[in-house]
């Protein structure tokens, strides 16, 4: 479906609950528990449906930005620029080289500068160098590959990314000022809340890919989509798991090492395994305002106990979505799961329920590539590397709370 059609479908669903509504309220404003279920169903799939328009203008207004006049081939020898950058002479800020960056001529000397094994590097590309060596990669290759790694990594999707050029601080309220009564006249009182700051930094992360030197040589063979998904694929999977597990130290913080140090952040089941009265514990563990875009976050082997859970009318706690593209549910809650989620075993934080857009995750700059310069000529390979630097931390640690095997 076009953008357009979708937002004729989108008023179309709008208008059928608003008829919805005026059918079967009652004078009070109030519906039927079955009707109320029907309602919440149709709300689902505008939701869903909002989602899918928003995705869709994301992609026109990349495309629309792709679509504009490319700016100049660069024709003169880069100078050196000020925080380790390489700039074109005729660059005078950062967001020339992005605009460099763009061109259809940038991208097709990196591919031309990859199938030549960095033999070939035109005046185009040379606009834009990495400082720890290598080149950054084409927008619209780096737009790709941030897909990609949305797409293979949960906590991405879940999480608040930013962009930064440098530490960023981001004060938080430690203590929250109480509201106070105060009699006709009577004098006022101020509470003093606090704040504390986190710092996200930049951790570097590296992977590297091999490629056979007939492939290279072999203008069929689709060299940019080989290299965005390997690239892209590689790089979700280590930050997803630093992103739960990372310990802050050369990596990011991950959540479950922010709640492993607060006792108050996470309940320990009853018995050996996981309930189904655990997992309501967990729900109610989590404060009140963080509950409203709340999801459960475990690893397949745990979801496939749960899924088994009944109430006690023999129901299934597991709903199943009913709408493409959106999750399955538990308790009423949005259900995700990982492969980096630790194992239900003994001590194990075995599944997490909370608002995980308090995950943030800080993108410093660009990513780059180079190539591995006869490492593995003897094998008939070319290698190629790609780096990014990223942080990730929560930054309320009461938005999440997890739930330890005991």
């Amino acid at each position: 479906m076009t953008l357009e059609e979708l937002h004729d479908e989108l008023a179309r669903l709008v208008e059928e609950m608003r008829s919805f509504l005026d059918e079967h309220e009652d004078e009070e404003g109030n519906l039927t528990e079955e009707d109320a279920e029907t309602y919440d169903r149709m709300n689902q799939k505008v939701t869903a449906l909002s989602k899918k328009i928003k995705r869709h203008e994301s992609i026109a207004k990349v495309d629309n930005y792709l679509s504009q006049p490319a700016s100049k081939p660069i024709l003169e020898n880069p100078n050196a620029f000020g925080g380790g950058w390489n700039m074109p002479t005729n660059a005078k800020s950062i967001s020339d080289v992005k605009a460099i960056r763009a061109t259809d001529e940038y991208r097709q000397a990196a591919l031309t500068a990859l199938r030549s094994k960095f033999k070939r590097i035109s005046n185009d590309l040379s606009g834009s160098t990495d400082p720890s060596g290598g080149y950054l990669i084409p927008d619209e290759w780096d737009t790709r590959l941030i897909d990609t790694l949305q797409e293979e990594n949960v906590i991405r999707t879940l999480g608040t990314s930013i962009t930064t050029s440098g530490e960023h601080k981001i004060n938080i309220a430690a203590t929250k000022p109480a509201a106070l009564w105060v009699a006709e006249g009577g004098a006022m009182t101020f509470g003093n809340g606090t704040f504390k700051q986190v710092s996200l930094d930049a951790h570097k992360i590296h992977v590297g890919i091999l490629v056979t030197e007939e492939l290279l040589n072999d203008n069929a063979f689709n060299l940019e989509n080989y290299i965005i998904d390997q690239f892209g694929r590689a790089i979700a999977n280590a930050e997803e798991d630093a992103f739960i597990n990372g310990t802050g130290t050369g990596q990011p913080t991950g959540f479950l090492t922010t709640i492993a140090g607060d006792a108050n952040s996470y309940i320990t089941t009853k018995g050996a395994d996981i309930s189904a009265d655990d997992i309501l514990d967990l729900v109610y563990k989590l404060p009140r305002p963080y509950r409203k875009d709340a999801v459960f976050l475990t690893n397949d082997a745990t979801m496939a106990k749960i899924r088994k859970f009944k109430d006690s009318t023999q129901n299934y706690l597991w709903t199943p979505s009913f709408v493409a593209g959106e999750s399955d549910r538990l308790v009423g809650f949005p259900v995700y799961t990982s492969a980096y989620m630790p194992a239900g075993t003994s001590g194990n934080f075995a599944l997490a329920f909370g608002d995980f857009s308090y995950y943030n995750i800080a993108d410093r700059g660009v990513r780059s590539f180079q190539e591995l310069r006869e490492l593995y000529a003897g094998n008939g390979m070319v290698g190629f590397l790609m780096k990014e630097r990223v942080d990730g931390i929560l930054v309320d640690t009461s938005a999440i709370r997890a739930l330890q095997i005991k």
